[in-house]
């Protein structure tokens, strides 16, 4: 056992302490509490960090770490241009994907989980389109969860897809990383499909999390099936036979007419949602992950997060992918938040949603996230400049830099971790 001591530690599931502490055992967190009930609870070797703060691993509650080498891809293989729409977007990661060899691939996801780390991200909401890199996770200091991605609408693919999902799911045993299952967005998989999905969720007890309302072309084609979705994007994938009817409804009616939404369901962006779509998510108990930037760089609008608070819908923060953001720090992404909307968060909020709102957006809020009695020993130490008078919460968003990361209570420097995944 040994105590990890700060001028200020905040444990984001109950109030800040001054001069806190945390004492942590075979990676569990053992108590919490000021360095003083500490010292006198266990006569244990103690490291202290004077003018630092400890806060929880930061969680990323939705990201694509596949795509990490997305802008040196669009420039090696020869499709470097700006998407002018969002399905403009769709298509050119399609063309790139397809030129990738297995090598490619695996390089991306490697750098993906060392710039996380680096950046204080202990924990992912992580979207895998190619079951065949899981290992590359499951061998690196992460935790959190990875969804196993679907889409499509031929059904002799869609089988193939849901086979090798099942099949990929034991995988996971024995890990730190838990599974879920994620059916990509309403307009890219078929009726059965989602079905499908969902029934082998809930015979797994595994999460969902789909991608929902990103973009008003989707909103545009789940209405009357027209739009650019409809006249670039199925005619390039080879979907033209499978082009719906008019269905004259929102993408959060539709999902919750195939029985998707659930409190076990995590629904990301929403950038194009009504009220009453808001009433739908906040009545099923579904949780939402923020990407700002992302829908900021992709030019699909933003947010209406003043709707989202007001139905009390859960928030949680991501950050996507580099295809379509400019880094994977959930700092970055939080500064953004911030300055985006000034009126509607404040910074002791936005420390929740990077942290335990992460964690119980990917069904992972019982053991990471906060610092608590029995979770994981996941902490940051943060160097402060401790401005009198100023909001730590906010200084430790704006100004902190990260001093150490701690995976199960071991410095992420250590020996025990593969040098690959360490500056």
């Amino acid at each position: 056992m040994k105590i990890y001591a700060a001028s200020h530690l905040f444990p984001v599931s109950s109030p800040a302490i001054e001069g806190g502490a945390l004492a942590v055992q075979n990676g569990r967190i053992m108590a919490v509490g000021t360095l003083a009930e500490l010292s006198a609870s266990f006569s244990v070797p103690v490291l202290e960090f004077p003018g630092c703060a400890i806060i929880p691993g930061l969680v990323n509650a939705h990201s694509h770490l596949e795509l990490t080498h997305f802008p040196s891809w669009k420039v090696r293989k020869g499709i470097d241009y700006s998407p002018r729409t969002y399905t403009d977007w769709i298509i050119q990661v399609i063309k790139i994907r397809k030129s990738l060899s297995r090598e490619e691939r695996e390089r991306s996801v490697l750098e993906g989980i060392r710039i996380s780390l680096e950046a204080g991200t202990t924990a992912l909401g992580e979207i895998l389109s190619d079951p065949e890199l899981l290992s590359r996770y499951l061998s690196s200091p992460l935790t959190g969860r990875v969804y196993l991605e679907a889409l499509g609408h031929a059904p002799q693919r869609c089988a193939a897809v849901l086979t090798a999902i099942a099949a990929t799911l034991p995988l996971f045993s024995g890990t730190d990383l838990l599974p879920g299952i994620s059916p990509h967005a309403p307009h890219t998989v078929s009726d059965d499909f989602f079905r499908e999905l969902r029934d082998l969720a809930a015979e797994k007890a595994l999460p969902l999390m789909t991608h929902l309302s990103e973009s008003r072309e989707e909103a545009t084609f789940l209405f009357d099936s027209s739009g650019p979705i409809a006249e670039k994007l199925y005619p390039f994938v080879d979907w033209n036979e499978y082009l719906p009817p008019a269905r004259r409804t929102t993408p959060t009616a539709w999902l919750d007419s195939l029985e998707i939404l659930s409190p076990r369901t995590t629904v990301v962006h929403c950038v194009h949602i009504t009220p009453s779509e808001a009433e739908t998510l906040k009545k099923r108990g579904v949780s939402v992950v923020l990407c700002p930037r992302s829908n900021e760089k992709l030019d699909v609008g933003t947010a209406p997060v003043h709707l989202l608070k007001a139905a009390g819908i859960p928030l949680a923060l991501g950050t996507d992918s580099l295809a379509s953001n400019d880094s994977l720090s959930l700092f970055d992404e939080a500064r953004f938040l911030l300055r985006k909307f000034p009126e509607q968060f404040t910074a002791s909020e936005v420390l929740r949603m990077m942290t335990l709102a992460g964690a119980e957006a990917i069904g992972r809020g019982t053991d990471i996230g906060s610092l608590q009695q029995g979770k994981r020993g996941d902490f940051l130490v943060l160097s402060l400049q401790e401005t009198p008078g100023r909001d730590l919460c906010l200084e430790i968003i704006e100004e902190a830099k990260i001093r150490e990361v701690f995976i199960s209570g071991t410095p992420l420097h250590s020996p025990v971790f593969p040098d690959q995944f360490v500056l």
